[in-house]
């Protein structure tokens, strides 16, 4: 059913008014905090552990102003490192210990895009870079090393290895006031992943020449440089043996797939090692064919890792879920470390080697919670259980303490450690500020509700306090972005998710029902779901998903079925966008951030991967699933929010897509952020962003109220 024209011009007049009387909206829908107390707590990310001794680091976005933090056993006690005072959208991360656990390496500053121009969202007129700094622990100020990124510190804690202008460069740590960087050495192909050998004698990294790669290695001592088993695949992920003379890598065969095709099968993987002394390479296992012959990543340092007793341990999905897996560095069968219908994310290893940390959502579908394991098997023993989510963990060396972050529903992310046979406890007390508004959220419930294919999708619920039946209460719908992602029952580890569930929650305190969905071609529900069938520009059979929650929706006694928004960013934006230009009948509204309106202008390459005579329908396809195919149909009110610096989904996207409302007389309304990126850096853009969506919904939903 699609709105006649008067009814949308009607729309639109009442829009423009409403802003421009600053009609308020009413008193029923105050929250009892804002936008800024929600977004207040400050987020952790890229957690380390020292080399030797107890220490651990990481980085805290405190309203956009970031810093090193770092804590040490046994009291663990968090403290700053660094002195940044501004929210300059400068990213902080990279962080490394040197050997001794005395002084912390790390990189300020943004990826470039393609013009080769790093990120500046406050629009300074001096341009910005990418940069190594070293800070001492016991006092003083941070110290610029060179410009690159990528840094690993040698053994002897000498010398620094790093990424710059597609090549391997070193600067002296020895003293930094006067060391000057140089090349290391010159390769063809973008050089990535360097390893150090446990003696500090050789780099061992991988050359990107785009339809393969290969697995290098370059003796300091001597000054040579070879690829030890050079093939037509992707070969990656190198790791060292104890004894630094042979080297375990990851091999993908290449394959010309379609874009976005579901990658339930390929030319299976394979684990390769190679003696560097003898240059004697050979395959130490192989996935089958089926399921689990396509690679699929953990989040890891390395995807691969060299255990105690010379076993590898590998993620596989040979089940549909993925597991970890070891093998004897000499061949042979797999030994399952981990089984079941959950999925491994976040992976590390034991400074001993004997074991390995992870997290999963064993046991509980919309969490995470850590588990210890040996590496040659064993039953798997909790770390950490409850109404909590936790992740990213890593272990000290010398107390072998575990170290994570961790949210729940109420609780922003945190830092904590717990030790062997001791209790959690917090690396930051108090972090926090007391504006935040922990008392005043509601907790979610996972629900479950059939797509209209029939399909099982599963949406975590946010109801406001003192919901009753008959209320018809305004209705959001909330899609994540990836679309590899997984929504979850609490605050997210994704910063980016962490924002969007404090959003979910602020519509909730102003009365509104918000579901957060987890459509098909997320993680967490196994192989089959993640890799769906004719998803995206294949044939968006994820609509169905976002048209199953509308009804979901519809069904509920305290939801008015006429008063059902939508709002996401990234692939939740083309959800939005796609639900608005299909669904105006359903869904009433929208806040689209930055999403992909038009595959075949997103990418050029749609069809490749096709036989010749299919590619002119696949481009066809590939259009009819995006929300500018159905553009006349759309009439809904819509928000477009976009950083015209975005690296992930061109800002045209939005240029095009207004263009079209414009033309077929679509009510809609502008945010945009010059020199802004996809994931904004600025706290004030989030702010800004969001502050803006909940008055386009107050707008837009509210008008019976």
């Amino acid at each position: 059913m699609t709105r006649r024209p008067l009814q949308r011009s009607l729309l639109w007049v009442w829009i423009i008014l409403l802003f421009a009387t600053g009609t308020s909206v009413p008193v029923h829908a105050q929250s009892p905090f804002s936008i800024e107390d929600v977004l207040s707590a400050p987020f952790p990310s890229d957690l380390t552990a020292a080399p030797s001794g107890h220490r651990v680091a990481w980085v805290q976005n405190a309203e956009g102003v970031r810093n090193v933090w770092t804590a040490s056993g046994p009291t663990y006690d968090g403290r700053r490192v660094t002195t940044y005072d501004e929210d300059d959208g400068q990213r902080l991360g990279d962080v490394t210990f040197t050997p001794d656990g005395r002084r912390i390496v790390f990189v300020r500053g943004g990826y470039p895009n393609w013009r080769g121009v790093h990120p500046n969202p406050r629009s300074r007129p001096e341009p910005k870079d990418r940069s190594i700094w070293i800070v001492d622990l016991d006092g003083g100020s941070p110290q610029r090393l060179a410009e690159g990124h990528s840094p690993v510190v040698s053994p002897s804690g000498e010398v620094v290895a790093y990424l710059k202008d597609n090549q391997v460069w070193t600067v002296s740590l020895s003293d930094t006031s006067d060391s000057a960087p140089s090349r290391f050495f010159t390769i063809r192909g973008g050089p990535e992943s360097l390893r150090w050998s446990p003696d500090g004698k050789k780099l061992a990294f991988v050359s990107d020449r785009g339809d393969h790669n290969f697995v290098g290695v370059y003796d300091r001592t001597t000054d040579r440089l070879r690829y030890p088993d050079p093939g037509v695949d992707e070969d990656r992920d190198p790791v060292w043996g104890p004894d630094g003379n042979r080297l375990a890598f990851v091999r993908v065969p290449h394959e010309e797939d379609p874009a976005y095709a579901s990658d339930r099968t390929a030319q299976p993987w394979s684990i390769r090692v190679v003696n560097l002394d003898t240059d004697e390479a050979r395959t130490v296992w192989q996935a089958d064919s089926g399921r689990g012959s396509a690679f699929q990543y953990i989040q890891a340092e390395n995807q691969i890792f060299w255990g105690a007793e010379n076993r590898i341990v590998f993620p596989w999905e040979k089940t549909g879920w993925r597991q970890l897996y070891s093998v004897p560095v000499e061949g042979g069968a797999a030994t399952a470390l981990s089984s079941g219908a959950f999925e491994i994310q976040f992976v590390t290893m034991t400074p001993d080697r004997e074991e390995i940390v992870y997290a999963s959502n064993e046991n509980d579908l919309h969490r995470r919670h850590l588990w210890r394991v040996p590496v040659t098997g064993g039953p798997p023993t909790p770390v950490t259980s409850g109404t909590g989510i936790e992740w990213a963990p890593v272990v000290t060396n010398e107390s072998e303490t575990v170290a994570f972050l961790a949210s729940d529903a109420r609780t922003p992310a945190h830092p904590e450690v717990k030790p062997t046979g001791g209790d959690r406890r917090p690396l930051a007390p108090n972090a926090p500020p007391e504006s935040f508004p922990s008392d005043h959220l509601v907790t979610p419930t996972p629900v479950t509700f059939p797509a209209t294919d029939g399909k099982q999708i599963h949406g975590q619920l946010f109801v406001p306090p003192g919901a009753e039946a008959g209320d018809d209460r305004p209705a959001v719908i909330f899609f994540h972005g990836g679309p590899r992602r997984q929504m979850l029952l609490g605050f997210h580890y994704r910063r980016y998710y962490h924002n969007a569930y404090s959003l979910n929650q602020y519509l909730a305190s102003r009365g509104y029902v918000v579901l957060a969905v987890n459509y098909r071609g997320g993680i967490g529900y196994g192989l089959e779901f993640r890799e769906a069938r004719d998803y995206g520009p294949r044939g968006a059979s994820e609509y169905w998903d976002a048209v199953g929650a509308g009804l979901h929706l519809q069904g509920r006694p305290d939801v008015d079925s006429s008063r059902i928004g939508l709002w996401g960013g990234s692939y939740g934006g083309y959800l939005t966008a796609l639900g608005l230009a299909r669904g105006s009948d359903l869904f009433a509204s929208g806040v689209d951030l930055h999403g992909v309106h038009d595959w075949t202008a997103i990418r050029d390459d749609i069809a490749r991967g096709y036989p010749p005579e299919e590619q002119r329908a696949a481009r066809q396809r590939a259009f009819e699933a995006s929300p500018m195919a159905d553009v006349e149909d759309w009439t809904s009110p819509v928000l477009l929010i976009h950083g015209d610096d975005d690296r992930n989904v061109p800002f045209s996207e939005t240029v095009d897509l207004v263009g079209a409302l414009r033309t077929h007389n679509v009510p809609h309304d502008l945010l945009v952020f010059p020199d802004e990126v996809h994931g904004f850096l600025l706290h004030e853009s989030w702010l800004r962003a969001y502050r803006a969506a909940a008055t386009h919904f107050d707008q837009t939903l509210r008008s019976e109220e």
